[in-house]
């Protein structure tokens, strides 16, 4: 080979490598905790947090979806009305490990206004794919809490002065809310992307086991972790399609909650038996229930904005919930109309709804012999919310084929 065939085979080689090489990694939503309004003492359920912090400590856990890297949080003051200051905060990837500072373009602390929320600087710390990580927050100056995400179903603690750096709290009270943390993001491959479940109390969690992380998007994220997908569970306990309840409408914070979530390629969207269900009981006596054209309107909506945005969003049928609540000030939240707009709301989604595909919900937890109720192997007793055998059951109910697979509006997941 002479010189110039030896220099050109070079530079193709040269010119190769760049080709193929890996492209850059990203970030990715791995984990996420809806931001909610706090509500007033008159409200049908306590906060669960005081009216206010100050010079006091908040520690709570978070289990990613997919690990990396590096990984930033995000906090949020998205409902107050005052500009939140952090004195500072600390990620531990271990329980009784030293916490590592967080910093905010390079600072200790950082100032959120009113209605936003901020991104911490990326912190090198190696993290598995489903592991669990404690994020401290010190609070120093007077801090009325109007923002937080009410059932967490994760014990969080609350201790006097500064303890951001301390593996152990001392002289901590303990809430099931969670205040501040609205998510965390990680370094993965390229090829790594989230899917996000909007939803209600079913997504949220609401009768699943404390602390043993048995949510339905808990056991789907151990499912879809080796295909390298995150899970990000945006659901809000109390939560509607079209109406405000304990927290904004799905249609309001579709954006927020999903549409800007780093990594997202695809959703699910579970949520309207409150729509449906409301109505008529102490959390709204006088509404009127929606109908099923304004149900169909609505879930349009979401299934328009998911495909402007190049994602794959598919739809889940609502699952049973005949008896629901008996002995509670909500014994009235089921009907059997009720239930005939549930039935016909989940016919439309299985043969003429808006989205990429259907998860039958509703088929994997009914009772065969009543399909009114909920299969009592997956019912958490309040014939309402599954259990954590029924939030299994949900999870194995996805089709990942379907969920990872090529869409007309969206991108394939693998």
């Amino acid at each position: 080979m002479n010189r110039l065939s030896q220099l050109t085979a070079t530079a193709l080689l040269a010119l190769s490598g760049t080709t193929i090489a890996s492209p850059p990694p990203h970030w990715v939503a791995s984990w996420q905790a809806s931001p909610q309004p706090v509500w007033g003492s008159d409200f049908l359920f306590p906060t669960l947090i005081p009216g206010q912090l100050q010079d006091q400590t908040f520690r709570q856990n978070a289990r990613l979806s997919l690990g990396g890297p590096r990984l930033r949080i995000r906090l949020s003051n998205a409902y107050a009305t005052r500009p939140l200051r952090i004195g500072a905060a600390s990620v531990a990837a271990h329980m009784g490990d030293t916490p590592r500072p967080l910093r905010f373009n390079g600072q200790p602390g950082v100032v959120i206004a009113p209605g936003q929320d901020r991104l911490s600087d990326p912190l090198s710390l190696p993290t598995a794919d489903r592991q669990a990580l404690q994020v401290s927050v010190y609070l120093p100056e007077r801090t009325p809490l109007q923002t937080f995400h009410w059932d967490g179903r994760q014990t969080s603690w609350i201790a006097p002065g500064d303890q951001h750096r301390l593996p152990a709290l001392h002289g901590a009270s303990s809430t099931t809310a969670r205040l501040l943390l609205s998510g965390i993001d990680v370094e993965a491959p390229a090829s790594a992307r989230s899917v996000v479940v909007i939803g209600d109390s079913i997504t949220d969690g609401a009768t699943a086991s404390l602390d043993q992380d048995q949510r339905w998007t808990d056991h789907l994220a151990t499912r879809l972790a080796p295909e390298g997908v995150a899970v990000v569970n945006a659901g809000i306990s109390g939560g509607r399609l079209l109406r405000d309840g304990m927290g904004e409408s799905a249609l309001k914070r579709f954006q927020r909650d999903v549409l800007d979530q780093p990594g997202v390629a695809s959703v699910i969207v579970l949520i309207g038996i409150n729509d449906i269900s409301w109505p008529g009981t102490a959390f709204a006596r006088d509404e009127t229930r929606p109908t099923l054209a304004e149900l169909q309107a609505g879930y349009r909506d979401l299934a328009e904005r998911a495909h402007a945005r190049g994602l794959r969003i598919l739809g889940a049928t609502l699952t049973p919930f005949a008896g629901a609540l008996p002995g509670t000030p909500l014994d009235d939240y089921y009907a059997p109309d009720k239930d005939a707009l549930r039935q016909q709301l989940n016919a439309w989604l299985r043969t003429g709804g808006p989205f990429d595909a259907v998860i039958d919900l509703d088929a994997a937890l009914r009772d065969p012999s009543d399909p009114s109720r909920m299969a009592a192997a997956y019912d958490s007793g309040d014939h309402l919310h599954p259990g954590d055998a029924g939030n299994r059951a949900m999870a194995e109910a996805v089709d990942l084929e379907v969920l990872l697979g090529p869409s007309t509006h969206g991108v394939d997941l693998r």
